[in-house]
């Protein structure tokens, strides 16, 4: 099974110029965990709930005030739509990361997650187990 046949297409996206509050306002909107941060149509880095807890609200950093080029997860880990859900696993479970953008001719095109990966192929939690362990979420 491919990437592209359980990889969500749909992906909210941000401008590296966006504000966190209106990142934070996009992923309640959409009820999201993550969203892509790019350029025209590639995809420069990420940012999910944990980045936002750790890079702003620990520190107590007001939102409005900063940027998405400020707290994204650079470079980017992607993967290619043609790449296996082994491969997606595997990468996913050596970089520690549970969100893969899904990449075609460098264009953002979908993301795979962790969830997306165990409930199509159930076989492959013993790779990503590690990662779950390693970081104490799902």
């Amino acid at each position: 099974m491919l990437v592209r046949d359980v990889m969500s297409g749909n992906v909210k996206t941000v401008r590296p110029n966006s504000t966190i509050l209106e990142v934070v306002r996009k992923m309640n909107k959409f009820d999201v965990g993550s969203v892509v941060v790019v350029e025209g149509d590639r995809p420069v880095g990420i940012i999910t709930e944990r980045d936002i807890l750790r890079r702003v609200l620990e520190v107590t950093l007001a939102p409005e005030a900063l940027k998405a080029k400020e707290i994204m997860s650079s470079p980017l880990v992607t993967i290619g739509d043609h790449a296996t859900l082994e491969e997606a696993a595997r990468m996913m479970a050596e970089r520690n990361i549970k969100k893969l953008p899904v990449v075609q001719d460098g264009r953002l095109i979908g993301i795979v997650t962790t969830t997306d990966i165990v409930k199509n192929q159930p076989k492959y939690v013993d790779v990503l187990r590690d990662l779950v362990w390693r970081t104490g979420k799902t």
